[in-house]
This record gives C-alpha cells, structure tokens and sequence, in this order.
C-alpha cells in the first residue's frame, strides 16, 4: 500500500525526511498523517518517527539550516521548523514502566517496538519518504480499512497507561469508526474509574473533539450505556443529542451539543473557556424557551436563535416549522423604536427601566408593528 498526496510531496516534508535518511537513519511519517491520507482526509499534523536519538535530530537540523525546538525532549520529541511549518519528530520508544499520563520510556532501534506502545491500530501505521506504508503490527491497515478502533495489544493494558485513552476511543470512533470494538468498550467501562485521574483540561479539550465529529451520537450513547458520560458529566443525558443532529443544519458546534447534553457545573468540569461557558450558559437558558423564531432572533440575534431553536426543538422531538429560519432573520432585523431619552424626564431610575421593559414588551406582542408613536401615545 502506498500514500499520495500533495502534502506527502510538499518541499517541507520531504525535506525533514531527507535530513534524517540521507545521515543513515530510518525516518517514517507516522500516525494521524498517515491514516488520513490512506482514508483521503484533512492531513494537518505531521509526525516522523526515526530511529535518530533526539540530540542527533538537534545536530542534523542545525547543520541543514532547519530550526530545531525541543518541545518534548525527555520523551525524545524535537519540533523541526522548515518554512513555517512544524514537524514533530520523535525517536523510537519502548516503555519501560507506565504509570497513568507519564510512562517510563527506553529510546529503542526497533520500528516495531514504537508500533507496540500506540494507542490504536490504525495510528500504529507508518510511511517512507516515497509513501510506501509500513503495518508493523500486521493489523493497522485492516482495520483502518474497516474503520475499526481497537486498541494495541490488551485493551486495559492500554487504557491503564493513560486513562485520557477512554475517551480517544469514543473520539476516535465517532471520526473514523463505523462500530464500536467490544473488548474496547468493555475496558473503557471496566476502567471507568481512572477518569477522576485526568485533569479537567485534558478531559474538556477530549470532549470537544468528541463533540466536534459530523455524528457523534451513536460513541456518546455507547458513553452513557457504559456509565463514562456520567463520569464525565455528572447528571447529563445523552438521549437528546441524535434528534439535534438531524436537525442541525448548520456545522458541527461542540457548544451547542454539550447544552443539549446537559449536565452539572459544565464549564467547570470541562474548563470551557470564558467565552464559551458564557455561549453555553445563555443556549441552557434559551433552549427551553416556547418563543417564536422573531421573538428569539429579535433577542439572541441570529446565530445563538438559531441554535436555540435547534436546541428546544430536539428536545421536544419536534421538526423544525419550515419558514423558521426567515422569521428568525426577520426577528433579528428589528429595532425597538423607543429610547430611554423618550421617556425622561418623566421616568427616572429603576422607573425608567420598567417602564422601557413594559413597552418592548407591547411592541413584541404585536410582532414588532406598534410604531414609536403608538408606544409613546
């Protein structure tokens, strides 16, 4: 089997592979790269792997006028910059104790000892220069071929080395799999558990590619079967999510999933940024409201309506009304044609806001038709 590609060729790729081939070491693309391009998706991170001990990797960089950074020295990991572009290029591993996020690891000569502590089978593919594939396990194309997640070697094994790998599984599922791998999700349940190990940070950033996938429902029901939501997201409920997917009309949007999830204390559990607990804390109070699509575009302006929208009518079950989108819009468009200085000096204070609410009230009422005439009068 072999890779093609624009990016395989590109000057900044071949370049790096190059620099470590032509000095008499072995230099593979690995991982994400690699199983994308076999699948014909977005390849953006580019990841070598070589037999080259990371101070040789600095020495070789330098000489060839690249700029090497060490990002991750301890566990053999020097970021080579060409052009802008970063490759991270890592020397062969083999562990020696693992103990939870930070395991014990021996630089090792042997491609296929590398293979041997990946996470899944289809990210322990590798590839030359020229985009000949290499399977050092003998099961990573079969099973990327048949979009099946499994685990390298025991699955608990695996899971125990990095308990975050519960939920890479669900993640790596909902983009690449089409079912779920039962010794997978039994030691995913089984470990359940080592959840609480991982930081909230870890944890949210996994959630929200997990949520970002074209159709994650079906991994986050596996989830909530499996008790892992709930360990997650304490009190969340995942029944709602695949009726929001069908109706989603609009890109994949981990915010607007997580408000239909649900769940306690959200943005802390999952440390959402404070834009986004503020988006998701205003789509949890909208979602439930019976306005019309006007009265919601007219207040939350288009985008979070529309959301809002999509939100309330999953979990009623319902299909969208056919025109929603054009009084939404409609809705957005509208100014309220009173201002506070129309009602001063007659109305001061905490008075002054009342009265204004009173009136939007009325002129929303009449579907926005009441002029400023007919408020003031």
């Amino acid at each position: 089997m072999r890779l093609t590609g624009d990016w395989l060729r590109a000057r900044h790729v071949q370049a790096v592979l190059e620099m470590l081939e032509n000095a008499g070491h072995q230099a593979f693309l690995v991982g994400g790269c690699v199983r994308n391009g076999l699948i014909n998706t977005t390849v953006s991170d580019i990841d070598i792997a070589t037999d080259a001990r990371p101070s040789r990797v600095i020495a070789l960089a330098k000489d060839a006028g690249l700029k090497p950074v060490p990002t991750g020295l301890e566990h053999g990991t020097i970021t080579v910059v060409f052009d802008g572009h970063p490759h991270e290029v890592t020397t062969f591993r083999r562990d020696v104790e693992t103990h939870g996020r930070h395991a014990t690891v021996a630089f090792s000569d042997d491609v296929a000892e590398d293979a041997a502590r990946r996470d899944f089978t289809m990210n322990a593919l590798y590839a030359r220069a020229d985009g000949e594939v290499l399977d050092p396990l003998g099961s990573g194309i079969a099973d990327l071929s048949a979009r099946h997640v499994r685990f390298v070697g025991d699955a608990q094994a695996r899971i125990r080395e990095d308990y975050l790998r519960i939920l890479r599984f669900f993640r790596f599922t909902a983009w690449y799999g089409r079912d779920l791998d039962a010794e997978g999700l039994a030691a995913c349940a089984k470990n359940c558990a080592g959840i609480e190990t991982l930081s909230h940070e870890r944890i949210g950033a996994e959630m929200k590619k997990l949520l970002a996938a074209p159709d994650p429902a079906p991994a986050v029901a596996a989830m909530s079967q499996a008790g892992i939501l709930t360990a997650v997201l304490p009190g969340s409920d995942a029944r709602a999510l695949a009726p929001l997917i069908h109706l989603e009309d609009r890109p994949a949007d981990p915010i607007r999933r997580l408000a239909v999830l649900g769940g306690d204390d959200v943005s802390e559990r999952l440390r959402l940024s404070n834009s986004e607990a503020r988006r998701l804390g205003r789509l949890r109070d909208a979602m439930a409201s019976p306005e019309r699509p006007e009265v919601l575009g007219y207040k939350l302006g288009k985008e979070d309506a529309a959301d809002a929208l999509l939100l309330h009518h999953a979990l009623m079950g319902q299909e969208m009304p056919k025109d929603w989108q054009e009084r939404l819009y409609s809705g957005a468009n509208q100014v309220f044609p009173v201002k506070a200085a129309d009602l001063m000096p007659a109305f001061q204070g905490p008075e002054l806001g009342a009265r204004l609410r009173n009136l939007e009230a009325r002129w929303i009422a009449s579907d926005f038709a009441l002029t400023r005439d007919d408020l003031l009068g």
